[in-house]
């Protein structure tokens, strides 16, 4: 049912612990893993020097996902871009005809304002395909 699914990371525990999601539909449906890490390239992100801008942290984070879908008998497809992460993980799940989507939720989407910033709701409302929130 779903050939590409698209995972988001970063190094939130959410993010981890949707993980264990990913592997089962991936084995369930035998899909094509793509693991995306989106490096944020404004200047308040700069600014702040965010450990994630690191290209170092980008590809140990990559590499270490790879590594636990591996675990599992799950070959994954890493993939880092630039950009603001909402768009850019709908543009990369377009670019790679991705049937789904799934990613953790930092839970910020509990207020009008959180639900506003939320990359989660971004990404749910500008898709070009299904999402899966783990909560």
């Amino acid at each position: 049912m779903f050939k590409t699914i698209l995972f988001p990371i970063d190094q939130s525990r959410e993010s981890r612990q949707a993980a264990e999601m990913v592997a089962n539909l991936v084995k369930l449906h035998s899909s094509r893993l793509i693991i995306l890490s989106v490096v944020e390239t404004s200047e308040e992100v700069a600014e702040a020097s965010d450990v994630m801008a690191s290209p170092q942290a980008i590809a140990e984070l990559l590499e270490s996902a790879k590594t636990l879908f591996s675990q599992q008998g799950i070959e994954a497809e890493a993939v880092e871009r630039e950009g603001k992460p909402a768009f850019t993980i709908c543009d990369v799940a377009d670019e790679m005809d991705a049937e789904l989507i799934v990613m953790g939720c930092r839970g910020m989407g509990l207020t009008e304002e959180g639900a506003a910033e939320s990359v989660t709701n971004r990404v749910i409302n500008l898709s070009p395909c299904p999402v899966l929130i783990v909560p």
